[in-house]
C-alpha cells in the first residue's frame, strides 16, 4: 500500500511517516508540503491513498484533493483535519474525498482508516459530523434565505426514499457505521449495507461520505 502524506509541519510529516511505516503492508513513498506539491508528487509516485492537510499555505488540501481526484480519481484521499476547520471541511466534502481524520487520533485509528479507504470504504468520524451539523445550523442562522443548505430545497430527491431508507440516512449523517445503524433499526448488517447502496443509487452520489453529507444537509430541515 503505498502512501503520500501532505502536511505543511515536518514535524507532522516525519510522525505519520513513522508511524506508518511500521506497519507491515504500508510504504510512505513520498511526503509534500502544500496541495500543488501533492498534486506533482501524485503525478510521479503514483500513491493509493493521499494522507491530505486541509489547512496549508499556499495550495491548500481543498485545492490540493480537488486537482488530484480530477486528474488521479482512482486515488484515495484521506482528510486530515481539526475542530477548527468546518468551513473547509464543508468545501473539501464536495471534491470527493474518502474521509477525514482529525490529527490527534491513535495511531492504530490512523492505520485503519487507510486500510479502510484502501479496501474502499469510507472515514466519517461521529465528531466530525457533528462538527458539520453545528456549522450548517449556524450558517442557516446567518443566511436564512440560503435554503439551498435547507431540506426543503430539494424534496424531490427525498421523495424517492423510503421510511426505512430515511431512517438509515439520518443515521449516517449521525457518523454511524453499519453494525451501530443495524442495532438501533433492529437490522441485519447487510441489510443496512443495501439501503445504503440503495441511498448512493437513488441519490444519485458516489460514495458513502457523500450520503453522510447529504443527510448533514438534509437533517437541518
Amino acid at each position: 500500500m503505498r502512501i503520500l502524506i501532505v502536511d505543511d509541519q515536518r514535524l507532522m510529516r516525519d510522525g505519520l511517516a513513522t508511524i506508518i511505516n511500521l506497519e507491515l503492508g504500508m510504504e510512505v513513498v513520498g511526503t509534500a508540503e502544500d496541495g500543488r506539491d501533492a498534486f506533482a508528487k501524485v503525478a510521479e509516485l503514483r500513491p493509493d491513498v493521499v494522507l491530505m492537510d486541509i489547512r496549508m499555505p499556499g495550495m491548500d488540501g481543498v485545492e490540493g484533493t480537488e486537482l488530484i481526484l480530477k486528474h488521479y480519481p482512482e486515488t484515495k484521499v484521506l482528510i486530515l483535519t481539526t475542530f477548527d476547520d468546518a468551513e473547509l471541511i464543508m468545501k473539501v466534502l464536495e471534491k470527493g474525498v474518502h474521509g477525514f481524520l482529525l490529527k490527534d487520533m491513535p495511531s492504530e485509528a490512523i492505520i485503519s482508516a487507510i486500510q479502510t479507504v484502501y479496501n474502499g470504504g469510507t472515514v466519517l468520524q461521529h465528531d466530525i459530523t457533528s462538527m458539520l451539523l453545528k456549522e450548517l445550523i449556524t450558517m442557516s442562522d446567518r443566511h436564512p434565505n440560503q435554503t439551498h443548505i435547507l431540506s426543503k430545497a430539494e424534496p424531490e430527491k427525498l421523495s424517492p426514499l423510503t421510511d426505512r431508507e430515511k431512517d438509515v440516512l439520518a443515521l449516517l449523517g449521525r457518523g454511524l457505521n453499519n453494525k451501530e445503524i443495524a442495532g438501533m433499526l433492529y437490522l441485519t448488517e447487510g441489510t443496512v449495507k443495501n439501503h445504503v447502496s440503495s441511498l448512493i443509487a437513488k441519490l444519485g452520489l458516489r460514495d458513502r461520505t457523500q450520503v453522510a453529507l447529504f443527510a448533514v444537509r438534509h437533517l437541518l430541515g
